[in-house]
């Protein structure tokens, strides 16, 4: 029997072998054994409760920071759409955004509201869900700071509304359970008739002249470490330019990696894991990952740590 006749009756978009390098930023990676699109929060609850339990579920949410390895994706990949890109005012200065949402979209309806304090989602590439997982962050603003709440269904489809202190935010990083998927979040801001357009503005200008953002990349790839900056410890050990295969450490940001072309997921793990061991043993700092990787490789796995 095949996934797809194991699944429950659904209402989105189901496809099975469904390739995913389109859907990342990197343009690399496999295929999901069975992409689902659902249709809306409630196709999406019926999808985790009926499921069998066996059945491994991903999230893939806009794909700018995810490497999909070669391999694909075995299971169920869900990719929030259509029924989950409202923004909608709600109450003074403050917003709901579903998961799916853009933030830089966001910042748009922010803007529109006259709401102050969310400028800093347009600079942050990528979804509401996102954002709210990795507790994103870009120019000063951090996702826990304007975060009201969020709601996220579990494994069984149940529905919980969760605070800042509940998701446990520390830098780049959220302790949602794995399994769980973001829905919709609310969004506090503070009044501002003017200066947001420029704000914004001013991101997006800092943004293309410091980061390679007309480049096939998915944004910053290590977190920076406590008293360091990522990237000036990848330029110490000689990793501006420095390329495997079709990947490359930017030579405009050397914190981000990019596919100058025809790399594959291989490629810009292989070079990641080659600075972080080339970090750990000039400085004895490990980088770890701000990059989500996933999926199956089709070459011997790197590790997790470069110890």
């Amino acid at each position: 029997m095949s996934l797809l006749d194991r699944l429950p009756p659904l209402r989105g978009r189901l496809r099975a072998n469904a390739p995913l390098a389109p859907s990342t930023w990197f343009k690399v990676g496999g295929n999901a054994e069975v992409l689902f699109r659902p249709e809306d929060f409630d196709d999406l609850r019926t999808f985790l409760r009926d499921r069998a339990a066996d059945i491994p579920v991903t999230v893939l949410g806009a794909g700018s920071n995810t490497l999909v390895r070669d391999g694909g994706i075995r299971g169920v990949v869900v990719r929030l759409g259509r029924g989950f890109v409202e923004i909608v005012s709600d109450g003074d200065d403050a917003l709901i955004a579903g998961a799916g949402a853009l933030c830089a979209n966001v910042a748009k309806k922010a803007q529109l509201d006259e709401i102050g304090g969310l400028a800093f989602l347009s600079g942050i590439p990528g979804a509401v869900g996102g954002a709210l997982r990795m507790n994103a962050g870009a120019y000063g603003g951090e996702t826990r700071h304007v975060l009201d709440w969020a709601e996220a269904l579990d494994c069984h489809g149940g529905l919980h509304r969760l605070t800042p202190r509940d998701l446990g935010y520390a830098y780049r990083h959220s302790d949602l359970p794995e399994g769980w998927i973001f829905t919709r979040a609310r969004f506090c801001g503070i009044p501002a008739a003017t200066g947001i357009a420029e704000e914004i503005a001013r991101i997006a200008i800092a943004r293309t002249s410091s980061q390679p953002t007309g480049s096939a990349t998915g944004g910053s790839t290590f977190r920076n470490p406590p008293g360091h900056k990522a990237w000036q410890l990848i330029e110490s050990v000689g990793g501006r330019g420095f390329s495997v295969g079709g990947a490359q450490m930017s030579e405009k940001h050397c914190n981000f990696m990019i596919n100058i072309g025809g790399a594959t997921a291989a490629d810009l793990e292989k070079l990641g894991e080659t600075m972080r061991s080339r970090v750990l043993e000039a400085h004895g700092i490990a980088l770890q990952w701000e990059i989500k990787r996933v999926g199956e490789t089709v070459v011997p796995a790197y590790p997790e740590d470069c110890a």
